[in-house]
């Protein structure tokens, strides 16, 4: 690993605390071997696995406000 790479323990800190103070962890479990079809789908979309997660439930938000009145 070069010099330029490396992540100081300071940056590593202040990325934490950016992520504890602007977003929510949700933990999804699915069944054996999922996760690697998941992983294909995302990658065959161009996408990371948690950004092809959130537009899947995004979409499914949209169209179900869309049916129904707002829920949220």
């Amino acid at each position: 690993m070069s010099d330029e790479s490396k992540v100081s323990k300071a940056q590593q800190k202040a990325v934490a605390k950016y992520m504890k103070n602007n977003y929510d962890e949700i933990k999804v479990r699915v069944e054996k071997g999922k996760r690697e079809i998941i992983k294909a789908a995302a990658t065959a979309a161009g996408e990371s696995v948690n950004g092809y997660i959130k537009k899947a439930v995004d979409q499914r938000m949209e169209r179900e406000t869309a049916d129904n009145d707002p829920v949220f």
